[in-house]
C-alpha cells in the first residue's frame, strides 16, 4: 500500500517563519495575525505583492531550517511505515522563485525531508521517493504513476483535477477549515485525524 503526500502547506507549516520574515523586514505591523495567508493578504491590500512573491522565494529557499512540521507528522508517517504503508512525497513546485535569487527550491526541500523528517538518524522517505513537478497536471500524473492508494494534499484541485485516478482515495488536508464545504473527498483539519483514517 502506498501513501502519497504534498509537501507545502501538508506536512510543512510556514505561517510562523512567513510572519517572522515579514517582520524583520518592516512590511507587516506587528497585530498582523501569525499566519502565510494573512501576510500575503496585506501585503496584497497594500500594493506590495511583488514583495510577497520574493518572500516566497527567500524562505522556500533560505530559510528552510526555519520552517517546522505540522503536528503529529513524524508521529504519523512512522506509524503508517511500521503498518507496511510506503511513503511518497509529490509536490508541486517550481525549482527556482519568480523573482530575487534563484534559490534552488527542489534541493532546498529535498535537504529539509531528509534532516527533519527523521526517526533515529534515519529518513522516513528516502530521497529516491521524493518527487517534485513544476506543473500541476504532472504532479498529478505522477500520483497516478506511483500507483498511490491514498494521497494528501491541501488543494482541492488536485483531489478534483479531471486526471486524479478514480482509484486513489483522496484525503484534503485543511487545518484551518478553509474548505468546510469539500464534500468529494475525505477531509482531515490534523495529521491526527489522518493517522485515524488510515487504522494506524
Amino acid at each position: 500500500m502506498k501513501i502519497g503526500l504534498d509537501f507545502d502547506n501538508t506536512i510543512v507549516r510556514y505561517d510562523d517563519v512567513f510572519y517572522r520574515v515579514a517582520l524583520e523586514q518592516g512590511l507587516i505591523p506587528a497585530n498582523t495575525p501569525i499566519s502565510k495567508v494573512s501576510v500575503r493578504d496585506y501585503l496584497r491590500s497594500v500594493g506590495k505583492e511583488a514583495y510577497w512573491t520574493e518572500m516566497q522565494g527567500y524562505v522556500y529557499g533560505s530559510r528552510m531550517d526555519d520552517v517546522q512540521p505540522f503536528s503529529n507528522v513524524i508521529e504519523t508517517l512512522s506509524a503508517a511505515r511500521d503498518a507496511g504503508w510506503e511513503l511518497f512525497i509529490v509536490s508541486h513546485k517550481t525549482r527556482h522563485p519568480f523573482m530575487g535569487p534563484k534559490y534552488d527550491l527542489h534541493e532546498a526541500a529535498r535537504n529539509w525531508i531528509l534532516t527533519h523528517l527523521v526517526v533515529d538518524g534515519e529518513p522516513l522517505i528516502g530521497s529516491d521517493s521524493i518527487n517534485f513537478r513544476e506543473q500541476k497536471d504532472s504532479k498529478v500524473e505522477r500520483v497516478n504513476e506511483l500507483g498511490c492508494d491514498v494521497f494528501l494534499d491541501d488543494l482541492p484541485e488536485i483531489l478534483n483535477a479531471t486526471n486524479f485516478s478514480d482509484s486513489i482515495r483522496g484525503v484534503l488536508f485543511d487545518p484551518d477549515d478553509h474548505h468546510t464545504d469539500f464534500t468529494s473527498a475525505k477531509r482531515v483539519r490534523s495529521w491526527f485525524e489522518f493517522k485515524e483514517f488510515l487504522e494506524i
